[in-house]
C-alpha cells in the first residue's frame, strides 16, 4: 500500500468514526446543559464550594465566575509550580522559575497548553497530576460553559439569564470529559502507552553518558489532553514520543478524541435552540475548511521538489516513520485547526507551504472545528458577521436564529474577531524589532520569522503547539507570549458572554419570506467564505513575510 493510498484510508475511517458519534454524544450533551436534575456527587462539589447551582446568572455575573475560578486556577498552579522542590513527588526536581511557572500556569488554565521546557525534566508526578491534569479538564470544562452560555442566549428570549456557570462548569467535567476520559485512557493503555507513578530509570547508554527515563500517569493525561483539546505532552516530543502515542492506532484515535466534541457539540447547538438543521449548517462549514486543509496539507507533504523529496518520497523530515506523512499531516492540520497543542511530528520541519496551513488553521481562529467548547463559541460569531454581511447585500435588518443583530450586536462581534489579531501581531512586531528576543531564532530569513510569528500565534489563539527552532524558554518569551494566552482566552470571553446576554434579552422575530435561510447550504458557502477573507485580509502581509516566502522560494 502506498502512503497517499494509507493517509487517504486513514482519513476516511476517522470520518466515519466521528459521524458515528455525531449523534448519540451530541445529543448526550444536549441533555446534560438542559436538566434540572443534579447528580449526587455534583451535590457535594456545589457544596464544598458553596455555589447554589439553581441560580439564573446575567452575564455579568457568568463572567464573573469565569474570571474568579480562572484566576484561582492560575495562583494555585503558579504557587505549584513554585514549591515543587519541597514536594513530594517532585523527582528530585527543583522549583520552577518564576517567569517559566507564570508562563506555564497561564498557559493551562488558558487551555493552551504551550510548554517552553521539557516535561521530563522539569515536571514531577505532583505538579503533571495535581496541577497539569487538572487544569485539562477544568480548563476544556470552562470553555464549553462559555459556549452554551452562548447558545442560551440565542435560543431564550425577555430574559437576562444565561444559566448557572458553576453548574455548566461541574457537568461539563463529571458528565461529559471525565467519562469519555477514562475509556480513552483505558483505550490508550492496551495501544501501550504507560501509567504508573515511577521514578527516573537509567535505560542505557547514549554518546557516550547514560540515558534516563522518568515514568508517569501518561495514558490518563494523555487522553483528556486530546479529548479537552489541550495539548500539553507529558514528554517534550509530546505526541511523537513512543510513551505517550506508540501505534499508528493510538496515533489515529487521539486525532479522534481531538475531533470528537468539537465536531458533536454542533448537534447540542441545534438541540437547544430548537433547529437541528442549524447544526448541520455550522457542521457543514466547519467540515468542509477541515477537509480542504487536510487536503492542502498531504497535496504539500506529498508533492515532490527536488532529489531529496523524490528519493524519500515525499517531505519526511521531522515525521515519525510509524505514522507516516498522511496521518502527520492529518494530525498537523487537526491540533491546528482546534485549540489542541499536541503534534506528533516537528511543523517546523513541513514544507513551507505546508508551514504555512498550519499557520492559517490557528489564524481562523480554531473554528473548524475549533476548540471544546470555543470553537463553537467562535464559529458562531462568525456566523453573527456572515448574516450581517448578507443583510448590507440585501439592504435588511441581519437576522440570525430569529434575533436582530444590531449595532450593539456586531460590535461585539467586531470586538471579537479582533482581539486575536491584534495580539498576535502587536507582539510579533515587538519581538522582530527588538534585538534580544530575536537571538532565541534557530533559523534566519523567512523561516526565522515564520517560528516568531507562529509561537504568538499559537499563544493568543490558545493552541499551544510550537513550530520548533525557538527558544522561547526566555523572560521575554516567557512573560508575553503568558500575556498574549491570558489575553487571548478571556477578553474574547468578554464580548462572547455580552453577545449573548444581550441577544437573551430579545424578542424573537418571526421568519419571513425575506429572512435568510441559515440552515441551507447557500449560507453555510457565505459563512465559509467570510472565515476565510477575513483572515485573509487579516494576516496575509505577515503570511507573506514568512512562510509564502519561503515556499514560493522553495
Amino acid at each position: 500500500m502506498g502512503p497517499v493510498l494509507a493517509g487517504v484510508l486513514q482519513l476516511l475511517a476517522l470520518i466515519a468514526a466521528l459521524a458515528l458519534a455525531h449523534k448519540p454524544l451530541g445529543t448526550y450533551m444536549a441533555k446534560v446543559y438542559t436538566s434540572d436534575k443534579h447528580w449526587r456527587v455534583e451535590k457535594w462539589i456545589y457544596k464544598a464550594i458553596g455555589a447554589d447551582p439553581d441560580t439564573e446568572m446575567r452575564w455579568p455575573a457568568y463572567l464573573r465566575g469565569v474570571l474568579a475560578f480562572s484566576a484561582v486556577g492560575v495562583l494555585f498552579l503558579y504557587l505549584l509550580q513554585r514549591l515543587q522542590g519541597v514536594l513530594p513527588g517532585s523527582l528530585g526536581f527543583a522549583s520552577i522559575d518564576p517567569d517559566q511557572a507564570f508562563n506555564t500556569a497561564a498557559s493551562f488554565v488558558s487551555n493552551t497548553n504551550w510548554q517552553s521546557y521539557y516535561g521530563e525534566q522539569a515536571m514531577g508526578h505532583v505538579v503533571q497530576t495535581a496541577g497539569l491534569a487538572v487544569q485539562n479538564f477544568v480548563s476544556a470544562a470552562v470553555g464549553m460553559a462559555v459556549a452554551v452560555a452562548l447558545v442560551r442566549g440565542f435560543a431564550r428570549s425577555r430574559t437576562g439569564g444565561l444559566g448557572n456557570f458553576w453548574s455548566d462548569l461541574v457537568r461539563g467535567v463529571v458528565r461529559v470529559l471525565v467519562p469519555i476520559a477514562v475509556v480513552g485512557a483505558l483505550v490508550l493503555v492496551a495501544c501501550g502507552v504507560i501509567q504508573n507513578f515511577s521514578g527516573i530509570h537509567e535505560v542505557g547508554q547514549f554518546m557516550g553518558g547514560s540515558q534516563q527515563w522518568n515514568g508517569g500517569a501518561v495514558a490518563s493525561q494523555e487522553a483528556i489532553k486530546e479529548l479537552g483539546t489541550n495539548g500539553g505532552g507529558y514528554f517534550n516530543a509530546n505526541s511523537a514520543h513512543p510513551f505517550e502515542n506508540p501505534t499508528p492506532f493510538s496515533n489515529l484515535f487521539e486525532i479522534f478524541l481531538i475531533l470528537l466534541i468539537p465536531f458533536s457539540i454542533t448537534r447540542t447547538f441545534g438541540i437547544m435552540v430548537g433547529s437541528v438543521k442549524q447544526g448541520y449548517a455550522i457542521l457543514a462549514t466547519m467540515a468542509t475548511i477541515w477537509v480542504g486543509f487536510v487536503a492542502l496539507m498531504m497535496w504539500t507533504e506529498f508533492s515532490h521538489h527536488g532529489p531529496a523529496f523524490e528519493a524519500a518520497g515525499g517531505a519526511t523530515e521531522g515525521k515519525e516513520v510509524r505514522f507516516g506523512m498522511g496521518a502527520s499531516s492529518i494530525f498537523a492540520v487537526s491540533t491546528t485547526l482546534t485549540s489542541t497543542g499536541a503534534v506528533d511530528s516537528f511543523h517546523s520541519s513541513f514544507t513551507g507551504l505546508g508551514g504555512g496551513i498550519t499557520l492559517l488553521g490557528m489564524m481562523l481562529g480554531e473554528i473548524a472545528p475549533g476548540g471544546v467548547g470555543s470553537g463553537l463559541y467562535g464559529m458562531l460569531i462568525m456566523a453573527v458577521i456572515a448574516v450581517f454581511i448578507a443583510g448590507l447585500m440585501v439592504g435588511r435588518t441581519p437576522e440570525y436564529l430569529g434575533k436582530k443583530i444590531g449595532s450593539r450586536e456586531i460590535k461585539l462581534a467586531a470586538c471579537y474577531i479582533l482581539i486575536t489579531p491584534a495580539l498576535v501581531l502587536v507582539f510579533t512586531a515587538f519581538a522582530m524589532a527588538l534585538p534580544t528576543p530575536a537571538n532565541s531564532m534557530t533559523n534566519s530569513g523567512a523561516h526565522g520569522f515564520s517560528e516568531i510569528l507562529y509561537a504568538y500565534t499559537s499563544g493568543a489563539n490558545n493552541n499551544g503547539s510550537a513550530f520548533a527552532g525557538l527558544n522561547a524558554d526566555t523572560q521575554w518569551f516567557n512573560t508575553t507570549i503568558g500575556l498574549a494566552m491570558l489575553l487571548g482566552r478571556f477578553l474574547p470571553m468578554v464580548f462572547v458572554l455580552a453577545l449573548a446576554g444581550s441577544l437573551a434579552e430579545q424578542k424573537p422575530v418571526p421568519a419571513t419570506a425575506g429572512t435568510l435561510r441559515t440552515d441551507k447550504p447557500l449560507y453555510a458557502g457565505l459563512l465559509a467564505g467570510t472565515i476565510i477573507i477575513i483572515t485573509g485580509l487579516t494576516y496575509f502581509p505577515a503570511l507573506a513575510l514568512g512562510p509564502l516566502a519561503e515556499g514560493l522560494a522553495g
